[in-house]
């Protein structure tokens, strides 16, 4: 005889853990909403307080604002053509060097693995980085958001590990059909790895969606910041309950402060990739269970 209590089929347990998730999930979330919330209420009648789950006057001055903004705008699309770019570059590049590194044929595979492995514990430093990037003319050039990202060590062993299961019969057919690997490679290899590509580009994707740092350290023109770290110097530059930032012809200090303008660009900034990210995290737990069970 046991003693558990049920609710609908489900132990005292489950209903604790549910409870428990339940309170997690609360705390992840609210902040996104209430930013939300703050974004889409009147500036001035924010200024009062009091508001946690619903606006209390709506208002759309805020965006209006930072669409009409073309700093903004701009910082939007290099940020959009960063991550697009390099997305795509960074993935197809990893992946033939984890190809590459598929083959134990291949000679000096371990030395540069073991090298490859001392990089992910150890780098230069941020100093040494600097004066490497702007010897190589990289200091305020969009290649700095794409080149020094080209190739990433961590990734490139779960695009080795997952070529490794595959089956060497593939390669070897195609072989006896004339193909070199290049042509192997992409007519063959990548289309029968999406799963680990999808893995690798949304970890990409969302690295340089994110990246503020980059356009702080290595950029100087205004044109081309990326939006993150144009909203990395709103926040850091103005004061959130005083200062009013610069508005279009037609807007007043009332309607629209830089705390509701900065509200509204981190929802612009982080709308797309909550977007996007929901349909591909699935491909998170792939891509770290990759090589884990065999068989």
């Amino acid at each position: 005889m046991t003693f558990k209590r049920k609710l609908n089929g489900m132990t005292a347990g489950d209903v604790a853990l549910s409870v428990f998730m339940a309170i997690i999930c609360f705390i992840c979330l609210y902040p996104v909403w209430y930013t939300v919330v703050i974004s889409f209420n009147d500036s001035s009648d924010a200024m009062r307080g009091g508001i946690h789950f619903w606006p209390r006057k709506w208002s759309i001055e805020s965006y209006r604002t930072v669409f009409q903004d073309t700093t903004i705008m701009k910082a939007f699309l290099i940020t959009a053509l960063r991550t697009v770019i390099g997305t795509v570059t960074s993935v197809f590049f990893t992946a033939m060097v984890g190809y590459a590194f598929s083959k134990k044929h291949i000679m000096g595979n371990k030395f540069y693995m073991i090298l490859g492995t001392i990089t992910m514990f150890f780098n230069g430093g941020l100093i040494p980085t600097f004066i490497l990037l702007k010897n190589l003319g990289l200091y305020d050039n969009f290649l700095v958001y794409i080149l020094p990202s080209l190739f990433n060590f961590y990734n490139m062993i779960i695009f080795m590990t997952y070529f490794r299961e595959m089956s060497p019969a593939l390669e070897e057919s195609a072989k006896l059909d004339g193909c070199n690997d290049m042509t192997i490679f992409v007519k063959i290899i990548l289309p029968l790895s999406m799963p680990v590509v999808a893995t690798i580009a949304l970890f990409n994707g969302v690295a340089h969606w994110n990246d503020y740092f980059t356009g702080v350290m290595y950029i100087n023109k205004a044109a081309l910041q990326p939006i993150q770290t144009y909203l990395y110097r709103i926040v850091a530059s103005a004061s959130a309950s005083k200062s009013v930032v610069s508005m279009p012809a037609g807007f007043t200090a009332q309607q629209v402060s830089s705390t509701s303008v900065r509200l509204a660009t981190m929802v612009v900034t982080t709308f797309p990739i909550m977007c996007v990210y929901p349909f591909l995290q699935k491909y998170f737990v792939k891509g770290f269970m990759v090589g884990s069970i065999k068989g």
